[in-house]
């Protein structure tokens, strides 16, 4: 059970490349975990809060492919800043793409690529497909950018495709991938970066009621992890875990502030990554709460 599993785990598993720290990690953790297992127990073995939301942006991907390779992925979506449908330019052409994805995480680790393309017909609505095409590939080239000051361990960069063959999966790329994508990866962020919040509780004698804070928004998280992705319900549970980490910061902050300097350095510069896309998360969750008045 991953319960016994994170109380019981007392190290992690030291930085390294992207690709050999997740394929540490898929060993240590053996068979084939589920999503909230990779979430919960990667982001406890993280070294860093950067290593914590890779964990929990994987467990994202396979809970909207179950079928995703063991290997490093990552969904590319974003174009001239925008994740709009008619904002998109990449085309599917057949089994063909075209076109350029301005930010793909862990871009120079990422084995396979999940691309929003559009494939409509002329005149007809923007219509989203997705493809999955391999680093590497013939048409398939990654320019790695500069670090951000945010989490500057996980790599980003540009994906250019120019005549690459991908398989299509199966269903409409916006409403059965994009959109879901954004909830599924909020929650397992969430779950794996207070994961990582807990392991450090642990090893540096934090109050005990706060450890026991944590540990029951994680047992939050593993119950929306059961809910539908799009049912309304699940929005504002959702929105109920992030409003527990919220409550949570200024005792977390403390904590970090009273333990080792360079740790609290690192907790300082990444803390944000909560607040990734909390507009958007913001509004889904006003839309889901306006369904129950």
């Amino acid at each position: 059970m991953p319960w016994q599993r994170l109380l019981e785990t007392r190290d992690r598993l030291p930085a390294a490349a992207l690709d050999d720290w997740f394929a540490a990690l898929r060993d240590r953790l053996g068979g084939a975990p589920t999503p909230f297992e990779l979430a919960l127990l990667g982001g406890r073995l993280a070294a860093t809060p950067g290593l914590a939301f890779l964990a929990g942006y994987q467990a994202a991907l396979r809970a909207l492919w179950p079928s995703a390779p063991a290997s490093l992925g990552a969904l590319c979506v974003t174009e001239n800043k925008s994740v709009r449908p008619a904002d998109l330019q990449t085309r599917l052409d057949g089994l063909v793409l075209n076109g350029r994805k301005d930010f793909v995480t862990a871009a120079d680790a990422a084995d396979w690529l999940l691309v929003a393309a559009r494939d409509e017909a002329p005149g007809e609505a923007p219509r989203v497909a997705l493809g999955v095409v391999y680093n590497g590939a013939a048409g398939v080239r990654i320019e790695i950018l500069p670090a951000l000051p945010l989490m500057p361990d996980i790599s980003h960069g540009r994906l250019y495709l120019d005549g690459a063959h991908c398989e299509r999966l199966a269903g409409d790329g916006w409403d059965d991938y994009v959109k879901p994508f954004r909830s599924l990866e909020d929650l397992h962020v969430l779950c794996a970066v207070t994961a990582w919040q807990y392991g450090i509780a642990d090893e540096h004698g934090w109050p005990q009621e706060l450890r026991l804070q944590l540990l029951g928004l994680l047992a939050g998280c593993a119950e929306v992890a059961r809910q539908p992705v799009r049912a309304a319900a699940s929005h504002v549970l959702l929105g109920g875990l992030y409003a527990q980490q919220v409550a949570l910061l200024s005792q977390i902050d403390a904590a970090f502030a009273a333990g080792p300097a360079e740790l609290a350095s690192v907790w300082q510069r990444d803390q944000r990554l909560l607040d990734v896309a909390s507009g958007a998360r913001s509004k889904r969750l006003e839309k889901a709460l306006g369904s129950f008045v």
